[in-house]
């Protein structure tokens, strides 16, 4: 059955580009476009200053493998769609899509905690779907034969298999048994060393994955590992959570600041350093990657907003 307007589907490829327009899509981005989408690839032969400031008004987000969407229009070879999960719409190449199966709200769901993994159409077979990327979301759908799991893949296609070692079965962050205070500090720990496993990822407006990610992306992607769903731009997340002051912080806080630009760049606070004040990591547009620093004396006037999220996964 042909995708079709008002009807479910789901993401194909392991990272899609969701762009403002079929037309947006440059020369430079035929690798993104493509099944398999050869998103490192794309990435690594983009400038910083493309990266950072070429995609604005062209690329709005990326949906990972699997993501549930919503066929809004069909044109030619796109569809525009909305991600319900992330608020926002864009057009993506019809390919990158496929209709639900009734298989696919079978197994067990699991999270890719590795950086970047790849499915296989057998244990050690060829690779069916490169460039699978932390946090996307896989069902297990039968016993583990060496090391390996089955998966179950969008839409009526057989199961492929990944290391068990690069999936995890629950949220990092699921501690239903420790008191309150001790969950928010354990959570707060667990996305410090999250952020940290994403440390000189290029940064891409736009992106949400291992190959290259903005600001709001690496929050966006370290509470989906801790089974949070928190907004995905800016506007909304600084208005999630609690407000909280400076001086009140603790690791996995948000700060937000002035940085390239932008009047409310998430950062996700680390320890604190050798001055006292809090080390941050964050997506830089200026840097061009996820970096770790410290933050200055100087930088204090820069600070917008402090929210807390909350950080214990929903029963």
């Amino acid at each position: 059955m042909p995708i079709a307007p008002g009807q479910p589907a789901l993401i194909a490829v392991a990272v899609a580009t969701l762009w403002a327009q079929p037309s947006s899509p440059g020369p430079d981005d035929r690798l993104a476009l493509g099944v398999p989408s050869a998103i490192r690839e794309w990435v690594a032969r983009l400038t910083s200053d493309i990266r950072a400031h070429g995609l604005k008004g062209r690329a709005r987000t990326q949906c990972l493998l699997g993501t549930e969407v919503i066929v809004l229009r069909v044109e030619d070879r796109w569809a525009e769609i909305e991600c319900p999960s992330q608020e926002t719409s864009g057009w993506v190449p019809l390919d990158q899509l496929v209709n639900p199966a009734e298989s696919d709200a079978a197994g067990v769901e699991h999270l890719v905690s590795a950086t970047a993994t790849a499915i296989r159409d057998e244990p050690g077979g060829d690779v069916a779907i490169p460039g699978v990327t932390l946090g996307t979301r896989l069902r297990v759908v039968g016993p583990g034969y060496r090391g390996w799991v089955p998966v179950a893949l969008p839409g009526p296609r057989q199961p492929g298999w990944v290391p068990q070692r690069d999936l995890t079965a629950a949220p990092v962050g699921d501690r239903a048994g420790d008191p309150p205070a001790t969950g928010m500090i354990a959570g707060g720990l667990d996305a410090v060393k999250l952020a940290q496993q994403l440390l000189e990822v290029p940064y891409l407006h736009g992106g949400i994955s291992a190959y290259g990610i903005d600001a709001p992306g690496l929050v966006w992607i370290v509470h989906r590992q801790l089974g949070l769903d928190t907004p995905r731009f800016n506007e909304r997340l600084v208005e999630t959570g609690e407000a909280i002051e400076f001086d009140e912080v603790l690791p996995g806080d948000l700060v937000f600041l002035e940085h390239g630009g932008d009047q409310r760049m998430p950062a996700i606070v680390a320890e604190r350093g050798r001055s006292g004040l809090p080390e941050l990591i964050f997506s830089s547009p200026v840097y061009g990657k996820v970096v770790i620093e410290s933050l200055k004396e100087s930088e204090l006037g820069q600070i917008t907003a402090c929210r807390r999220l909350p950080m214990r996964a929903p029963a």
